[in-house]
Order: structure tokens, then C-alpha cells, then sequence
């Protein structure tokens, strides 16, 4: 991922077309690209300044805020799928999610567990 223009750029730019000169000459004067100058002098007008916004992903998921409901239905019943679980999200907080949304919520958190199928058991393998 690239890194942001400087600030210091972005204000020489903003200068410059608040001292008169076009986006388009603010840009070749500067060897930037016109729909750059024209971004950050909206930027500036509608905040009052230019600071480049974070890059990348935000931390976090929608699922942090219903991390004790989503640990008190896999404590009530231990062989809930994933599909449940997005299922009563949806029910009962009103939180449409698909359930791998899920699987990565409760991986981040330490708690996969793959759910053998019920079956007689085995002399030879101990269950």
C-alpha cells in the first residue's frame, strides 16, 4: 500500500489555489494529478484542513459489541453451528451477518472447536 501525500504538499497545493491559481494549475505546478488538487481543496472546504485520513483496514468487528451474547448461546449450548449462532444474531440484535463472519470472530477470540458427529464408539480409537 502507498503512502499518503505530505502535508506539507497538500497545504503548498491548497495555498496555491486559494491564492487564485486553477486546480489544473495548481497541479501541474506541484506534478500532481488534477483530480488529487481537486480532491484535497474539497477536503479543505468541507473540514478546513487537509490531513490525510488512516490507512487500512479498521480494527475491530461488528461482532465485538455482541461478544457476551455471542459467548453466552456457545456456553448454553456447546454444539451450536455457526449458522445458529448468525441466525440468532440476526433474531434477536437485529445483526445480519454470514457465518464465516462468525468463525472469524470467535478465531480472533481462541475458540474453534470442530464438533465430531455423533457415532457408537470405536475399541480401537478412544473418544
Amino acid at each position: 500500500m502507498g503512502k499518503p501525500y505530505s502535508l506539507d504538499l497538500r497545504e503548498r497545493v491548497i495555498a496555491a489555489i486559494e491564492g487564485g491559481a486553477s486546480t489544473g494549475q495548481a497541479a501541474a505546478r506541484f506534478s500532481i494529478g488534477k483530480a488529487t488538487a481537486g480532491a484535497w481543496g474539497r477536503l479543505k472546504r468541507a473540514t478546513g484542513d487537509v490531513t490525510p485520513a488512516r490507512q487500512g483496514k479498521p480494527k475491530g468487528s461488528v461482532l465485538d459489541a455482541h461478544a457476551d451474547f455471542i459467548f453466552a448461546l456457545i456456553g448454553e449450548t456447546h454444539d451450536i453451528t455457526l449458522e445458529e449462532i448468525a441466525d440468532r444474531l440476526a433474531d434477536e440484535r437485529g445483526v445480519k451477518i454470514v457465518p464465516t463472519a462468525v468463525w472469524k470472530f470467535l478465531d480472533r477470540h481462541d475458540m474453534t472447536h470442530k464438533k465430531r458427529l455423533l457415532m457408537r464408539a470405536n475399541r480401537s480409537a478412544s473418544m
